[in-house]
């Protein structure tokens, strides 16, 4: 069973920074990307960032220069720094990765963990 265990979230002022950590465990397969998503209410989970297994990152534009998107000396660790954060980052976190089977096809993880929340005020 595949345990997604995402923390580090918390209520910060605006400008400060908050480090989110997840921890995986229980996959069989190769991880080949880590993501971090969010998902605020009434609105549709995303994106926020991705890191492959080649070190390559994407960012939403949102925040391209204020988060960092990182893995851990394990693969099983994935970490997304957030400096300057702002009231619209406001909702809960998510992590997720992308793995491959022994075919060679590529799959994101079905399921989720329950999230960390972020909470930014001005």
């Amino acid at each position: 069973q595949v345990q997604l265990v995402e923390s580090g979230g918390g209520s910060v002022q605006a400008g400060e920074s908050l480090r989110l950590s997840c921890a995986i465990s229980g996959s069989r397969f190769s991880i080949n990307a880590w993501v971090w998503y969010r998902q605020a209410p009434g609105m549709q989970r995303e994106l926020v960032a991705g890191i492959l297994e080649g070190g390559g990152t994407n960012y939403i534009s949102s925040v391209k220069g204020r988060f960092t998107i990182s893995r851990g000396n394990a693969k099983s660790q994935v970490y997304l720094q957030m400096n300057n954060l702002k009231p619209e980052n406001t909702t809960l976190y998510y992590c997720n990765f992308y793995y491959e089977k022994f075919n060679c096809e590529v799959h994101k993880n079905d399921g989720w963990g329950q999230g960390t929340q972020v909470s930014v005020s001005l």
